[in-house]
């Protein structure tokens, strides 16, 4: 499919790879979308500075990369940073289309609906969209695709409307006659509010004139606060919907002067924020800020779980203020087509964008995909879901790779060693729910293709390995249905997050079938150079080991999504429970563990946990997982007692041996085995008498110590 990709300042039609339904969402074929003239143009600008210009515009971000640096490196850094540039990023976010497809759990759409939807990093300028039922809206019958389309913008109009909480016969000051403020103007003409319209555009102004506004206002030529105050009898306007977008905090500054005594001021655009306390104080002024379309914007549980708010406690989620939008577009009472300038093709979509740059640029661009036969929806469905980024011939003296998941951690550290150990493996595809993902991953890290479909990878016979580094609910699901094609699976920890997951797995171990594939799971730490080095001494010991490790794991708040799918003992814990299985080299024998009870809901018990495991072999191994710690505190700390000889491991940078010679490792960056493992993959893969890098029993063994935590 075709997709506008925002790169180093252009806006090109790209071929991605399109998009599956997931699960709660709808799968739209998009006849229109609507290009956001301020928005996606700011986004557009950025894309074309230097990263020192970008560090200077946000410093807050120089100490992130510092952070990156430290832990990864220089060039591990630089390299993610400069193949994400070159890679692009999608925009849009306010599309009209008809469903072809319907995700499990959706009950409110069906194939052949018209719907709109909207949502940035979904409702994408693409020929296919995925988006959550919760963001998508069904048109009123006889609307237009074209009208429909601007939905996203109405909607963030409304809330800004909803945000002032005007009473017919009050004054509303709109600063910016652009698309946002002429749905404004009309929006509040509607309600019987006053308008005044602000803009430095006299075409524009003309327009608000036309839709309502009372009085129109050319800073160029006008004296605003003046002009508001003898309009309103002297005594300012009741509230300023900013919808402006500007870097200057003067708008700011007299859209407060503006006001009444006790009035308010909502920002629903951007400005410069440098505020005069005298503009607000006197007065008693509020400052109000307008999220985007409205209740359930950017929380996860609305927007992406599909939990909604109950009607009678939030009248208007961003869904409904969807909803109202399109209605009163289709009884006329909010006109849009006067603000649509032009229409391109999405092959034009470069053009489009250089249109809104110009200085007699247009008030609304649309991008237009075509209407498609609505008697041939199952075709549609099945869209071509991968892109050859390259034809190189695959070798099949290396190992053929698929990866499944590109995320930060794939990203940052198994795509770059893989790279690294070329000779071993060949990456073949890169396979990812977001096709522009998969697309620019792919192409960055050399992939013969890109895809959104698993089965696609499945079913390629050049892929030998499939590594997993999906979110962890589905992990045992895809490891089960490689293995069952035969693929050798690398999934990264943790293996299942559930009893029930595991067990399919572990049937299938227990089956007659001959020849089954080799699983590993990405429990890095016992590959490292320092646990191998540990293990040597601690082989050759006489008596059972004693052995303390602390993981200062840092605070992640509650609402974030490592807290589900099993938490962060079954999602990160588990490499320490491995660990421990690995220097004592047997099975468990008990487990027991305490929690922390904390005072206020800011922390979660969850984790933080002390945790003793007790070997058959009469060692002992304590773990302490919190997150209440201070992040200046090294994250992983380890000390192995035994036969009154001491090993001090300091988070995978350092060693030191007490009453024992240990060979002196030094690193400047913690190195957690993650190379390592692969090495040790490779040869297992290559050689048909070599073992499991870590077998079987010991992979369940710790899934399950996980469970029980």
């Amino acid at each position: 499919m075709l997709q506008a990709i925002v790169k180093k300042g252009k806006v090109l039609s790209t071929e991605i790879p399109a998009p599956l339904v997931r699960k709660g969402g709808v799968l739209i074929r998009v006849v229109n979308s609507c290009i956001s003239a301020g928005t996606e143009i700011s986004s557009v600008d950025i894309t074309k500075k230097s990263l020192i210009q970008l560090a200077l515009d946000q410093p807050e971000n120089i100490k992130i990369g510092m952070d990156m640096i430290r832990a990864q490196g220089i060039k591990k850094t630089l390299d993610r940073i400069n193949g994400q540039r070159d890679g692009g990023k999608p925009t849009g976010y306010s599309v009209s289309g008809i469903v072809i497809g319907i995700g499990e759990g959706v009950s409110k759409f069906k194939t052949g609906d018209k719907v709109t939807a909207a949502g940035a990093g979904l409702a994408n300028h693409a020929e296919f969209v995925d988006v959550p039922e919760l963001l998508v809206t069904p048109m009123p019958k006889g609307l237009d695709f074209k009208e429909a389309s601007t939905v996203t913008l109405g909607a963030i109009a409304m809330q800004g409307v909803r945000r002032a909480d005007l009473k017919f016969g009050e004054f509303a000051v709109v600063v910016g006659a652009g698309i946002l403020g002429l749905l404004t103007v009309q929006m509040l003409t509607n309600s019987g509010v006053r308008v005044i319209a602000v803009d430095l555009d006299q075409k524009r102004l003309e327009l608000a004139k036309e839709f309502g506004a009372e009085l129109i206002i050319n800073p160029k030529s006008d004296n605003q606060v003046k002009l508001i105050t003898n309009y309103t009898n002297g005594y300012g306007t009741d509230a300023v919907i900013f919808t402006a977008a500007t870097s200057s905090s003067k708008p700011l500054s007299e859209a407060f002067q503006s006001c009444k005594r006790k009035g308010k001021v909502v920002l629903v655009g951007v400005s410069g924020m440098e505020i005069n306390r005298s503009d607000m104080y006197q007065k008693e002024l509020d400052f109000l800020v307008s999220t985007s379309y409205g209740p359930g914007r950017y929380d996860a549980d609305y927007e992406e779980n599909g939990n909604d708010y109950p009607y009678a406690y939030v009248r208007w989620t961003e869904n409904r203020n969807m909803g109202e939008y399109l209605r009163l577009l289709a009884t006329g009472k909010i006109q849009i087509t006067k603000m649509i300038n032009s229409t391109f093709k999405i092959e034009d979509v470069e053009n489009a964008f250089e249109a809104l740059e110009k200085p007699e640029k247009p008030l609304m661009v649309l991008l237009d995909y075509g209407l498609p036969e609505l008697n041939n929806l199952d075709a549609l469905f099945s869209h071509e879901r991968k892109v050859l980024i390259n034809d190189k011939p695959v070798t099949k003296e290396r190992i053929g790779v698929a990866l499944v998941g590109a995320g930060n951690f794939a990203i940052g550290m198994h795509l770059p060693n893989l790279k690294s150990l070329n000779k071993e493996y060949e990456l073949i595809a890169v396979m990812n729910r977001t096709g522009h993902k998969a697309q620019a991953t792919a192409k960055q890290f050399g992939a013969k293709y890109a895809t959104t479909d698993y089965d696609v990878v499945l079913n390629d016979n050049e892929v030998d390995l499939v590594m997993i580094c999906t979110r962890h609910d589905s992990h045992a699901s895809m490891a089960l249905k490689a293995l069952e094609k035969g693929k050798h699976v690398f999934v990264e920890k943790p293996l299942a997050i559930t009893s029930e997951e595991l067990k399919p797995i572990e049937d299938f171990y227990n089956s007659e079938k001959k020849n089954k594939p080799v699983l590993m799971v990405g429990f890095n730490r016992r590959f490292s150079k320092y646990a191998q080095e540990i293990k040597k001494h601690t082989d050759k010991r006489i008596n059972p080991l004693f052995i303390h490790y602390r993981m200062n794991a840092g605070f992640i708040p509650n609402d974030s999504w490592v807290h589900q799918d099993g938490g962060r003992i079954i999602g990160e814990g588990c490499h320490l429970i491995d660990l421990m299985t690995f220097f004592t080299g047997g099975e468990i024998e008990s487990i027991s563990h305490e929690e922390l009870t904390p005072t206020t809901d800011y922390f979660s018990s969850s984790d933080n946990k002390s945790i003793v495991l007790k070997y058959k072999d009469g060692s002992v191994c304590t773990i302490h997982y919190f997150a209440n710690g201070n992040k200046q505190m090294p994250k992983e700390y380890m000390e192995v007692h035994f036969d009154e000889k001491t090993i001090v491991m300091e988070d995978y940078k350092s060693l030191k041996g007490l009453g024992i010679k240990v060979k002196n490792i030094s690193t400047s960056t913690s190195q957690k085995g993650q190379f390592e493992e692969l090495k040790e993959l490779q040869k297992c893969l290559v050689s048909s008498n070599e073992k499991w890098p870590i077998e079987l029993w010991d992979l369940v063994q710790t899934t399950k110590i996980a469970f029980n935590l």
